[in-house]
Protein backbone atom coordinates (compact mmCIF):
# COMPACT_ATOMS: atom_id res chain seq x y z
CA UNK A 1 0.00 0.00 0.00
CA UNK A 2 1.29 3.07 -1.09
CA UNK A 3 2.39 5.78 2.18
CA UNK A 4 0.52 8.96 1.56
CA UNK A 5 2.57 10.58 4.85
CA UNK A 6 5.87 12.39 4.67
CA UNK A 7 8.27 13.16 6.67
CA UNK A 8 8.47 16.64 7.91
CA UNK A 9 10.83 19.22 6.41
CA UNK A 10 14.10 19.36 8.47
CA UNK A 11 14.79 23.03 10.10
CA UNK A 12 16.44 25.40 8.24
CA UNK A 13 20.55 24.91 8.47
CA UNK A 14 20.93 28.62 9.30
CA UNK A 15 19.24 31.02 11.37
CA UNK A 16 15.98 32.53 10.09
CA UNK A 17 13.94 33.23 13.43
CA UNK A 18 13.37 36.65 12.46
CA UNK A 19 12.26 35.55 8.98
CA UNK A 20 10.53 32.82 10.75
CA UNK A 21 8.65 34.91 13.70
CA UNK A 22 7.17 37.05 10.78
CA UNK A 23 5.98 34.50 8.84
CA UNK A 24 4.31 32.56 11.34
CA UNK A 25 2.50 36.26 12.54
CA UNK A 26 1.47 35.94 8.92
CA UNK A 27 -0.24 33.22 9.38
CA UNK A 28 -1.94 33.94 12.43
CA UNK A 29 -3.21 36.67 10.95
CA UNK A 30 -4.65 34.94 7.31
CA UNK A 31 -6.55 32.41 10.22
CA UNK A 32 -8.25 34.25 13.10
CA UNK A 33 -8.45 37.73 11.24
CA UNK A 34 -7.56 39.75 14.34
CA UNK A 35 -4.66 39.51 16.27
CA UNK A 36 -2.97 42.13 18.92
CA UNK A 37 -0.05 42.85 20.58
CA UNK A 38 -0.05 40.49 23.50
CA UNK A 39 -1.62 37.49 21.07
CA UNK A 40 1.82 37.49 18.93
CA UNK A 41 3.56 38.23 22.18
CA UNK A 42 1.44 34.83 23.49
CA UNK A 43 2.05 32.91 20.21
CA UNK A 44 5.37 33.31 20.04
CA UNK A 45 7.36 33.85 23.21
CA UNK A 46 8.44 37.01 22.51
CA UNK A 47 8.57 40.46 24.86
CA UNK A 48 5.54 42.23 23.76
CA UNK A 49 8.07 45.10 22.58
CA UNK A 50 10.07 42.25 19.28
CA UNK A 51 5.84 41.70 18.88
CA UNK A 52 4.77 44.98 17.84
CA UNK A 53 7.89 45.56 15.77
CA UNK A 54 7.00 42.32 13.98
CA UNK A 55 2.96 43.79 13.51
CA UNK A 56 4.72 47.30 12.33
CA UNK A 57 7.18 45.67 9.71
CA UNK A 58 3.98 43.69 8.57
CA UNK A 59 1.79 47.16 8.39
CA UNK A 60 4.77 48.77 6.58
CA UNK A 61 4.85 45.79 3.98
CA UNK A 62 1.01 45.84 3.36
CA UNK A 63 0.49 42.72 5.01
CA UNK A 64 -1.41 43.95 8.17
CA UNK A 65 -3.48 47.05 9.07
CA UNK A 66 -4.45 48.44 12.27
CA UNK A 67 -7.76 49.65 13.56
CA UNK A 68 -8.16 52.84 15.75
CA UNK A 69 -9.00 50.13 18.52
CA UNK A 70 -5.05 48.58 18.36
CA UNK A 71 -6.49 45.70 16.73
CA UNK A 72 -4.38 44.18 13.74
CA UNK A 73 -6.62 42.89 10.50
CA UNK A 74 -5.05 41.48 7.23
CA UNK A 75 -3.86 43.94 4.86
CA UNK A 76 -4.39 44.52 1.08
CA UNK A 77 -0.91 42.56 0.35
CA UNK A 78 -2.12 39.50 2.48
CA UNK A 79 -5.97 39.83 1.29
CA UNK A 80 -4.37 39.98 -2.43
CA UNK A 81 -2.46 36.58 -1.89
CA UNK A 82 -5.65 34.53 -0.59
CA UNK A 83 -7.73 36.08 -3.44
CA UNK A 84 -10.38 37.99 -0.70
CA UNK A 85 -10.68 42.03 -2.49
CA UNK A 86 -13.56 43.43 -0.27
CA UNK A 87 -13.10 42.80 3.32
CA UNK A 88 -15.82 40.80 4.76
CA UNK A 89 -17.57 37.07 3.62
CA UNK A 90 -20.35 36.22 1.80
CA UNK A 91 -22.67 35.45 4.51
CA UNK A 92 -22.43 38.96 5.37
CA UNK A 93 -24.00 40.11 2.65
CA UNK A 94 -26.55 37.71 2.76
CA UNK A 95 -27.07 37.88 6.40
CA UNK A 96 -27.60 42.09 5.90
CA UNK A 97 -29.81 41.64 2.43
CA UNK A 98 -32.89 41.39 4.36
CA UNK A 99 -32.23 44.43 6.64
CA UNK A 100 -31.32 46.18 3.55
CA UNK A 101 -34.46 45.78 2.03
CA UNK A 102 -36.96 46.61 5.42
CA UNK A 103 -34.68 50.00 5.57
CA UNK A 104 -35.28 50.58 2.16
CA UNK A 105 -38.70 49.69 1.94
CA UNK A 106 -39.96 51.43 4.97
CA UNK A 107 -37.96 54.43 4.27
CA UNK A 108 -38.68 54.29 0.04
CA UNK A 109 -34.71 55.35 -0.33
CA UNK A 110 -32.00 53.00 -1.72
CA UNK A 111 -29.70 51.32 0.43
CA UNK A 112 -26.29 50.22 -0.03
CA UNK A 113 -24.08 47.61 1.99
CA UNK A 114 -19.80 49.09 1.26
CA UNK A 115 -16.52 48.10 2.26
CA UNK A 116 -13.00 50.29 2.51
CA UNK A 117 -11.20 49.18 -0.29
CA UNK A 118 -7.95 50.94 -0.89
CA UNK A 119 -8.89 54.52 -0.54
CA UNK A 120 -11.97 53.49 -2.48
CA UNK A 121 -15.26 52.37 -1.43
CA UNK A 122 -16.84 49.07 -3.00
CA UNK A 123 -20.48 48.59 -3.49
CA UNK A 124 -21.44 44.87 -2.62
CA UNK A 125 -25.64 44.78 -2.65
CA UNK A 126 -28.37 47.66 -2.66
CA UNK A 127 -31.88 47.87 -2.64
CA UNK A 128 -33.43 50.58 -4.61
CA UNK A 129 -36.09 52.54 -2.99
CA UNK A 130 -40.21 52.89 -4.08
CA UNK A 131 -40.24 56.30 -5.47
CA UNK A 132 -40.21 56.98 -9.62
CA UNK A 133 -37.53 59.72 -8.88
CA UNK A 134 -34.54 57.47 -6.90
CA UNK A 135 -30.76 56.74 -6.33
CA UNK A 136 -30.18 53.55 -8.44
CA UNK A 137 -28.01 50.90 -7.03
CA UNK A 138 -24.25 50.57 -7.51
CA UNK A 139 -23.20 46.92 -6.79
CA UNK A 140 -20.01 46.18 -7.83
CA UNK A 141 -18.90 49.98 -8.11
CA UNK A 142 -15.49 50.83 -6.77
CA UNK A 143 -15.94 54.83 -5.38
CA UNK A 144 -13.84 57.23 -4.23
CA UNK A 145 -14.03 56.70 -0.42
CA UNK A 146 -13.81 60.19 0.59
CA UNK A 147 -16.55 61.53 -1.26
CA UNK A 148 -19.32 58.39 -0.13
CA UNK A 149 -21.08 58.75 3.14
CA UNK A 150 -20.22 54.93 3.58
CA UNK A 151 -16.47 55.18 2.63
CA UNK A 152 -16.78 58.51 5.19
CA UNK A 153 -17.92 56.33 8.20
CA UNK A 154 -14.92 53.73 7.40
CA UNK A 155 -11.99 56.23 6.71
CA UNK A 156 -13.10 57.65 10.59
CA UNK A 157 -12.55 54.12 11.91
CA UNK A 158 -8.85 54.51 10.71
CA UNK A 159 -5.41 55.62 12.26
CA UNK A 160 -4.33 58.99 11.08
CA UNK A 161 -0.65 57.44 9.89
CA UNK A 162 -3.48 54.72 8.46
CA UNK A 163 -5.72 57.28 6.89
CA UNK A 164 -2.69 59.42 5.63
CA UNK A 165 -0.84 56.52 3.86
CA UNK A 166 -3.86 56.05 1.77
CA UNK A 167 -3.00 59.01 0.72
CA UNK A 168 0.27 59.20 -0.42
CA UNK A 169 -0.01 62.26 -3.26
CA UNK A 170 -3.22 64.11 -1.45
CA UNK A 171 -6.49 63.67 -2.41
CA UNK A 172 -7.67 62.70 -6.12
CA UNK A 173 -8.27 66.33 -7.52
CA UNK A 174 -10.38 64.76 -10.27
CA UNK A 175 -13.38 66.70 -10.41
CA UNK A 176 -15.26 65.26 -7.10
CA UNK A 177 -16.67 67.35 -4.63
CA UNK A 178 -15.71 67.06 -0.85
CA UNK A 179 -12.70 67.93 1.13
CA UNK A 180 -9.58 69.65 -0.84
CA UNK A 181 -6.84 68.04 1.17
CA UNK A 182 -5.88 65.53 4.02
CA UNK A 183 -6.25 67.68 7.02
CA UNK A 184 -9.65 68.84 5.66
CA UNK A 185 -10.49 65.60 5.18
CA UNK A 186 -9.29 64.60 8.79
CA UNK A 187 -11.41 67.04 10.43
CA UNK A 188 -14.70 65.69 8.76
CA UNK A 189 -13.67 62.56 10.05
CA UNK A 190 -13.03 63.59 13.74
CA UNK A 191 -17.01 64.87 13.58
CA UNK A 192 -17.91 61.97 11.64
CA UNK A 193 -16.71 59.70 14.84
CA UNK A 194 -17.95 62.25 17.12
CA UNK A 195 -21.87 62.16 15.68
CA UNK A 196 -21.75 58.01 14.62
CA UNK A 197 -22.74 58.41 11.03
CA UNK A 198 -21.19 60.48 7.72
CA UNK A 199 -23.02 62.30 5.10
CA UNK A 200 -22.66 62.96 1.69
CA UNK A 201 -23.61 66.35 0.18
CA UNK A 202 -23.99 65.71 -3.74
CA UNK A 203 -20.10 65.44 -3.42
CA UNK A 204 -20.12 62.65 -5.61
CA UNK A 205 -22.69 62.97 -7.82
CA UNK A 206 -25.07 65.66 -8.42
CA UNK A 207 -28.32 66.04 -7.01
CA UNK A 208 -27.87 62.66 -4.36
CA UNK A 209 -27.12 63.33 -0.94
CA UNK A 210 -25.98 60.29 1.33
CA UNK A 211 -25.86 59.29 5.14
CA UNK A 212 -23.82 56.26 5.93
CA UNK A 213 -23.04 54.61 9.87
CA UNK A 214 -20.20 51.99 10.18
CA UNK A 215 -21.60 47.93 10.71
CA UNK A 216 -19.11 46.00 13.26
CA UNK A 217 -18.24 42.61 14.58
CA UNK A 218 -18.34 41.39 18.06
CA UNK A 219 -15.24 42.98 18.85
CA UNK A 220 -16.58 46.39 17.80
CA UNK A 221 -14.33 46.69 14.86
CA UNK A 222 -16.05 48.15 11.54
CA UNK A 223 -16.58 45.86 9.05
CA UNK A 224 -18.57 47.20 6.56
CA UNK A 225 -20.94 50.44 6.14
CA UNK A 226 -24.74 50.36 5.68
CA UNK A 227 -25.20 53.87 3.70
CA UNK A 228 -28.74 55.47 2.18
CA UNK A 229 -28.86 57.74 -1.08
CA UNK A 230 -31.62 59.94 -1.90
CA UNK A 231 -32.35 62.92 -4.46
CA UNK A 232 -31.00 66.04 -3.16
CA UNK A 233 -34.52 67.17 -3.90
CA UNK A 234 -36.22 65.44 -1.16
CA UNK A 235 -34.25 64.88 1.12
CA UNK A 236 -31.90 67.81 1.33
CA UNK A 237 -29.07 68.44 3.57
CA UNK A 238 -31.05 70.11 6.55
CA UNK A 239 -34.10 66.74 5.88
CA UNK A 240 -31.04 64.16 5.48
CA UNK A 241 -30.34 64.12 9.06
CA UNK A 242 -34.05 62.43 9.92
CA UNK A 243 -32.28 58.97 8.10
CA UNK A 244 -29.62 58.88 10.84
CA UNK A 245 -32.10 57.41 13.24
CA UNK A 246 -33.64 54.77 11.39
CA UNK A 247 -29.67 53.91 9.47
CA UNK A 248 -28.12 53.71 12.83
CA UNK A 249 -30.59 51.22 14.18
CA UNK A 250 -30.27 49.24 11.51
CA UNK A 251 -26.56 49.20 11.51
CA UNK A 252 -26.98 47.97 14.96
CA UNK A 253 -28.96 44.85 14.07
CA UNK A 254 -26.71 43.93 11.19
CA UNK A 255 -23.65 44.13 13.34
CA UNK A 256 -25.69 42.10 16.27
CA UNK A 257 -26.54 39.66 13.57
CA UNK A 258 -22.88 39.33 12.68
Amino acid sequence: MQNHFTEPPPDPAYPVSGAGNALRVVRLLHEREKLRVMDVADQLGVARSTAHRILAMLVFEGFAEQDRRKVYRPGPALRAIRGSQAGPPPDLITMARPHLQQLAHGIGETTHLTVLEGNGTRFLDGVEGAHALRVSHRIGSLLPAHVTSGGKALLAELPSDRLRALYPNGLPKDGVKGPKDIDRLAATLAAVRRQGYACNFQENEPGVNAIGACVRDRTGTAVAALALAAPAARYPRARLLELAHPLLSTARDISHGW
